[in-house]
C-alpha cells in the first residue's frame, strides 16, 4: 500500500503557522514527521511567494499569513489563501471555521 496525503508538506506547513504564529520550525517538523530542514526550506519558500511575512522578534520568529493571495493551482487562483485555512482548520462547524 502506497503512503500518500491530501495536503503538500507547504500546505501543512502554512496551516501550521496559520494556527500558531510563533511555532519553531522543529515543533512543525515533529508534528508533520519532517526534517527540521525540509520545514525551514518550505518556510523559505512560503516566504519569498509572499505567503507569510516573518518578523524577529527577540529569539522568536513570528509569523502572518498573507490571507488575500490566490492559490498557486492553475484553474484555482479564485481561492484565497484564507479561504484554504478555513477549510484545513475546520473543526466540524462552518461557521466557527
Amino acid at each position: 500500500m502506497t503512503s500518500w496525503t491530501f495536503i503538500t508538506n507547504h500546505g501543512a506547513v502554512l496551516a501550521l503557522i496559520g494556527q500558531q504564529d510563533q511555532i519553531t520550525a522543529r515543533e512543525i517538523a515533529k508534528e508533520l514527521g519532517i526534517t527540521e530542514r525540509s520545514v525551514m526550506r518550505i518556510i523559505k519558500d512560503l516566504e519569498s511567494e509572499g505567503y507569510i511575512d516573518r518578523e524577529r522578534n527577540g529569539r522568536v520568529n513570528i509569523y502572518r499569513v498573507n490571507t488575500n493571495i490566490p492559490l498557486r493551482r492553475q484553474g484555482k487562483r479564485d481561492i484565497m489563501i484564507g479561504d484554504l485555512l478555513a477549510v484545513l482548520n475546520y473543526n466540524g462547524d462552518l461557521e466557527q471555521a
